[in-house]
């Protein structure tokens, strides 16, 4: 056997490698964290209200679905402040971006209002490429803001972008109006109306079960949908967790080609001269390093997987509108606190990030209410938080629990507080931040050693007689 095809033989495959960043990477610790996510809302779910196979089914589906929705836009904010140091606060505003451009152009032509009736690829692309165009307008005139100044020119054009799509003056308007060269094309936001989207990202999945996927429920199963329903029907798992846990699979997938698209560009050149600029853009620039191009290149790419997230979250409804929690400025905020918690300039700590921010912080308070309501009668709440308070002098504490359990939801943002100032306290650069990381694209400690040759090498250069 040649030495050639000894080395193929003791090659490691794709298996071997996958194995191994599971066993040891840091895939191992995304799955670590997953499976104790999982083992936890199994067990509010047990202790809740709603119990069975079904329940837990539903409940863990949801909670993948919104990490992998976060963990997506955590990714792309990341190569903005992680990789960059490019304080952009403005994630909803090129979000709400592609979803618009994704609607006008997949929208019906009859609709109201109406769209250019494209398919669903051309919408995600083209949704994209808008959302990347936006982002090079606010690059280029905030190239020489930093910090502060840069945040206050995205947050502005995320605001402008969501009140313009609210204007009565957008809600319906033709393009290239009296030009006689190309057709007048009507389009439209819908202002508080909104847009509706019958072609969707999910429409694909839901053709895998029903041969009418636009309307299920006016159509029949295919093969697929026949042989698969019924048998999650026997466990107690209703049709529409299925067709969800589907999307929620491709959804999963986008993850993963958002978390290998960041690391292949952390490890190239490209990626160095980001870091570079992070750390020190003055030395990076005098190094004849173009800094100006590099982040407006760098901030169309972000911008791009914004607008491709923000497809994949607010079209799956099949409609939007303006007034949407999806393009509010808190959307930001809160994937801005899921950076935090998993560590700017990591991309496994932003999937980690973003799993604990929708797992413990976004849907976990509301499962510990439901089974503190199960087990413990409180009756009517307090109408005020002194209300509340009051009683605790007497050691009274069922008024003050029914107000805590009535307002859950909004009592989220005092734990999310005091998470942040903990983190900040203990951890300032989160759960993974600045972890050490191989200067080149190859790690040289992966390199076999030298061989020692077989005939030794004299002073000279020339082989030695013994």
């Amino acid at each position: 056997m040649s030495d050639a095809d000894r080395d193929a033989a003791t090659a490691p495959t794709v298996t071997d490698r996958i194995s191994e960043e599971v066993r040891e990477g840091d895939a191992g610790l995304i799955a670590l964290v997953m499976f104790g996510v999982y083992a936890l809302f199994t067990i509010f779910v047990i202790l809740g209200p709603s119990q069975g196979i079904g329940g837990i089914v539903a409940a863990l589906q949801a909670i993948t679905f919104w990490t992998a929705l976060y963990a997506m836009l955590v990714l792309a904010l990341n190569l903005h402040w992680g990789y960059t140091g490019l304080f952009n606060i403005g994630v909803a505003g090129f979000m709400a971006v592609g979803v618009y451009t994704f609607a006008a152009l997949t929208a019906p032509t009859g609709g109201s209002p109406p769209g250019l009736g494209l398919p669903l690829w051309a919408g995600i692309v083209g949704g994209m490429a808008v959302a990347a165009l936006a982002g090079a307008l606010v690059a280029l005139p905030a190239l020489r803001l930093r910090a502060d100044y840069l945040a206050i020119v995205t947050v502005a054009f995320s605001e402008i972008v969501r009140l313009s799509l609210l204007s009565t003056s957008l809600e319906e308007f033709t393009l290239f109006d009296g030009l006689a060269v190309v057709p007048d094309l009507t389009l439209g936001s819908g202002a508080g109306r909104g847009i509706s989207m019958p072609i969707n990202p999910t429409i694909p999945v839901k053709s895998l079960y029903y041969t009418n996927p636009m309307n299920p429920a006016s159509g029949s199963r295919t093969v697929v949908g026949n042989t698969v329903l019924p048998a999650f029907a026997s466990i107690g798992v209703r049709e529409t967790v299925v067709v969800s846990m589907t999307y929620t699979l491709v959804l999963i997938g986008f993850v993963v080609l958002f978390y290998v698209l960041l690391r292949r560009i952390g490890n190239s050149p490209f990626g160095r001269v980001l870091k570079a600029i992070r750390e020190d853009e003055l030395v990076a620039n005098s190094l004849g390093k173009d800094t100006r191009m590099f982040k407006v290149k760098v901030f169309m790419i972000g911008c791009a997987l914004m607008g491709l997230g923000g497809i994949l979250w607010e079209t799956q409804r099949g409609f939007t509108d303006p007034t949407s929690t999806t393009f509010r400025p808190l959307q930001t905020f809160y994937i801005f606190i899921a950076l935090i918690i998993g560590g700017a300039g990591s991309n496994t700590g932003s999937v980690i990030g973003g799993a604990l921010f929708a797992s413990l912080l976004f849907q976990g308070p509301l499962y510990v209410s439901r089974i503190f309501s199960k087990y413990i009668p409180t009756g009517d709440a307090p109408s005020t938080f002194a209300a509340a308070l009051g009683p605790l002098g007497s050691l009274d504490v069922t008024p003050f629990l029914a107000y805590t359990l009535q307002n859950i939801s909004s009592l989220r943002f005092v734990l999310v507080g005091v998470v942040l100032i903990v983190l900040m306290h203990r951890r300032p650069t989160g759960l993974l931040g600045h972890r050490k990381e191989v200067a080149s694209s190859i790690d040289l400690l992966d390199r076999e050693p030298r061989q020692k040759p077989e005939t030794p090498t004299a002073a000279d250069g020339g082989g030695r007689d013994d």
